[in-house]
């Protein structure tokens, strides 16, 4: 297949993943109604469509946080992506740095923050917050050190919603005993291709951040186990007080959807904030993000609001843009072109959402993306 668009990436990667991954990254939580909302609600975004406009000069470029981006896109944090392709967040890091635009590590990534630092560019980095506060601090220390210019802090995991895919599938948090390990060997030996990459040479397999928390033995499922058993429901808005002490770069909240939480997350005097219902991850049957954007970019001040969650192509970022996102970032986007064809397959992507972007630019006649507002919009969006 030679691919074109998300479904195409999706499809690639559905072929060539154990169907635990694959339907660890496809699935949303419970119904999975806010999963499919995300992208049916972007999709019932109407553009403007305008003609006899000077496009011959079209700018996609924008700077945040002093960061300059060749476009308003970004990758955004998915946890242990390198199980989708060998050392997979180093890969998606080597094609975001060569399309110029930043990737977020996850805590949980494969991959340290130091290896990516490493092999690619600094990445931004994402923090769940811990109830061991010593280890937080070593791990945003660590961020810091190896050159992290911006922290996601992810506020919308105080549980994690039930994925009803992953317990039907032996899936790598699904706590289902000895049939589920004996399934997922099946499914690991069904795509011989992925088990000699991924699990034959691309060890260690642990979550490089938290590697040093965890026993020597620990498998992945233990690791993600851990993880969900540490994560603190004690963590409010006085916590920030504490991130703050720890990083004294940029500071974004992701996870926001409700106005009252952007005006909150304004007088805490974080940075920004990113629009996100993790993906229709966690709790199902809530607003999609680009169906709360408008409300919430309306209430949050002078922050960077960025957006996540249903971005399939660059129709979907124009579309963002103009209801008040100054940047999107891709999930399930990277993660499919990753498991698809690892760090080439992240660049064409990248290549074709640009295109894209460039496109739905010059027929809407928007020549710069700061231009991109409400103007562009036809009509009041669905949902």
């Amino acid at each position: 297949m030679n691919p074109a668009s998300f479904d195409d990436y999706r499809e690639l990667a559905r072929r060539r993943l154990p169907r635990m991954f694959f339907e660890y990254v496809d699935g949303g939580s419970f119904n999975e109604t806010t999963l499919r909302s995300n992208s049916d609600d972007l999709a019932a975004v109407k553009l403007r469509q305008r003609v006899l406009v000077d496009t011959s000069a079209v700018n996609t470029a924008i700077s945040v946080f002093g960061q300059c981006m060749s476009m308003p896109v970004g990758l955004a944090p998915v946890g242990v992506a390198g199980l989708f392709a060998r050392r997979g967040e180093v890969q998606a890091a080597r094609a975001a740095k060569v399309a110029g635009v930043p990737m977020c590590l996850s805590t949980i990534g494969i991959c340290s923050v130091e290896e990516v630092s490493a092999a690619a560019a600094p990445p931004w980095f994402q923090l769940y917050m811990l109830k061991d506060r010593g280890y937080m601090r070593e791990l945003l220390a660590r961020a810091r050190t190896a050159g992290s210019p911006v922290l996601l802090f992810t506020v919308d995991m105080a549980a994690t919603g039930g994925r009803y895919r992953d317990y039907r599938n032996g899936g790598i948090v699904a706590n289902n005993g000895g049939m589920a390990w004996a399934e997922r060997m099946r499914q690991g030996m069904l795509r011989p291709r992925w088990s000699w990459d991924v699990f034959c040479r691309g060890r260690p397999l642990l979550p490089g951040n938290l590697a040093a928390a965890l026993p020597e033995d620990a498998s992945i499922n233990d690791a993600l186990v851990w993880v969900g058993g540490n994560m603190d429901r004690t963590v409010s808005w006085k916590d920030l007080d504490f991130v703050r002490e720890n990083w004294d770069g940029p500071l974004v909240l992701k996870g926001i959807l409700d106005p009252e939480d952007a005006r909150s997350a304004a007088k805490a005097g974080v940075d920004g904030i990113v629009v996100s219902n993790h993906g229709g991850r966690q709790l199902d049957g809530v607003s999609s993000s680009i169906a709360a954007l408008p409300r919430v970019a309306d209430a949050a001040g002078g922050l960077e609001i960025f957006l996540d969650s249903g971005v399939r192509n660059g129709l979907d970022v124009l579309r963002a843009l103009a209801m008040g996102a100054r940047a999107v970032f891709l999930g399930r986007a990277w993660a499919w072109a990753l498991a698809a064809g690892g760090e080439a397959m992240v660049a064409r992507m990248l290549g074709s959402i640009r295109a894209e972007l460039t496109a739905a630019m010059i027929l809407s006649g928007c020549t710069d993306v700061a231009h991109a507002t409400r103007d562009l919009i036809d009509g009041p969006p669905r949902g």
